[in-house]
């Protein structure tokens, strides 16, 4: 098996912005670029990952990775094993010994910190995948090696952290890093965390609606179901093979581009490099069944439409559009009960990760479960003031970032 070599790195400082030059920013020079990582070494590791991320699968980072706007050229730590020999070591496949089959372990996309939140330190951190879920990729049987082995690529490259943003705090992945940091009498340090909602879909789906719901509200949403009728027969369809995907897809973009995020001009269809990330990344799903596009249709009027990616025994919904000459019906709720009893169905899907905001109005009465999910500190050395200065200036940016969102919900309020 040959893989690529190490590469420039794609990821590098705004050379715009007034303090980049002086900056002690982490410029990872020798690491790979995440468009070099073997897609094939990828996939395998992505069937063996310890934890799933819809959002780190190649499909999907390396179509977010080639247009979308504000992530592209990102950078990878990647962790490989030499078989058969088994040695762990920071190196490309290029560089094993031509005897051996080396094996992706662990991997990681990242940014220097001065372009994930601007602040000038010595820092990699997890790259944005549109999602919000940049839990690395990391083999189940040997997470512990893979944590370690993307631990030191940073530090061979001169970080003295990995900050892991929107990461399952709670999750195998997470524990993988711990029990390696350990090793060095270090420990995460948690910035802030949130819980949000996700869905239990081992459960009977009708079951946990009634658990969930007040009967007074089951009441009112048959009731908004059987006036949407009056306008057509309401279906409910499922997208899964590249063709259907490649239509759905557009259906959904239209449906976004048509409310409030279209009035905002947030909607995917809106910006050129956006639009080629979702067309390509939901068709590139498609091909290995990872991707589904989900539809509530009014007669042949497609009044709500979601696109939801599935890796491993996880499904993570992305985002919902809807018709908003229908609001009154609540055509997005309605979709997303249909979807929650489609996952419920399905034997493979054990949860499935809303994605969403805490407290998000629409899914946490629906779904009830809870993930943990917030950013972690990774310190790379011992006693490192560096990283105390990383700490501190993470903090003071989450705290001004929460008042001036908090204001923001005010002033629409008012």
């Amino acid at each position: 098996m040959t893989g690529p070599s190490r590469a420039p790195a794609a990821d590098g400082v705004d050379t715009r912005a007034p303090m980049a030059a002086a900056a002690p920013v982490c410029q990872p020079e020798g690491f790979t670029a995440l468009s070099s990582v073997s897609v094939a070494a990828w996939r395998a590791l992505a069937e063996q990952a310890i934890e799933p991320n819809g959002y780190y699968l190649p499909a999907w980072e390396l179509a977010v990775n080639a247009s979308a706007r504000g992530r592209t050229r990102v950078s990878a730590l990647a962790a490989w094993r030499s078989e058969p020999a088994g040695a762990l070591a920071p190196v490309q496949p290029s560089e094993a010994a031509s005897n051996e089959a080396p094996r992706l372990i662990g991997l990681l996309p990242v940014v220097s910190l001065w372009r994930a939140c601007g602040i000038p330190l010595p820092a990699l951190a997890s790259a944005s995948p549109y999602g919000t879920l940049c839990t690395p990729l990391l083999d189940r049987t040997l997470g512990e090696d893979a944590a370690k082995t993307l631990m030191d690529e940073a530090r061979l490259a001169g970080a003295h952290a990995l900050v892991l943003r929107d990461v399952s705090i709670g999750g195998a992945a997470m524990k993988a890093f711990t029990q390696a940091l350990r090793h060095h009498s270090l420990r995460p340090i948690v910035l802030h965390a949130h819980l949000r909602a996700c869905l239990d879909a081992r459960r009977d789906a009708d079951e946990l609606l009634r658990d969930a719901l007040s009967a007074k509200k089951l009441k009112e949403l048959r009731r908004q179901r059987n006036r949407l009728a009056e306008h057509g027969a309401v279906r409910f369809t499922v997208a899964r093979s590249v063709d259907e995907v490649s239509r759905a897809v557009e259906v959904f973009l239209a449906l976004e581009a048509s409310g409030w995020k279209g009035k905002r001009g947030t909607a995917l269809f809106q910006n050129e490099g956006d639009l080629n990330f979702i067309r390509n990344a939901t068709r590139g799903l498609a091909e290995t069944g990872q991707c589904e596009i989900v539809t509530m249709h009014v007669a042949d009027t497609p009044v709500a439409a979601a696109v939801v990616l599935r890796h491993l025994d996880r499904a993570f919904y992305f985002k919902l559009g809807i018709d908003e000459a229908f609001s009154k019906f609540s055509p997005g709720v309605q979709l997303t009960l249909d979807l929650t009893r489609h996952l419920c169905r399905e034997s493979v899907i054990a949860t499935a990760d809303s994605t969403a905001s805490a407290d998000h109005p629409m899914i946490n009465p629906i779904w009830r479960g809870r993930l943990k999910i917030g950013d972690v500190i990774i310190p790379l050395r011992r006693n490192d003031p560096v990283v105390t200065a990383i700490h501190a200036a993470l903090a003071a940016r989450h705290h001004i970032r929460e008042v001036a969102r908090r204001a923001l919900n005010r002033l629409r309020a008012s």
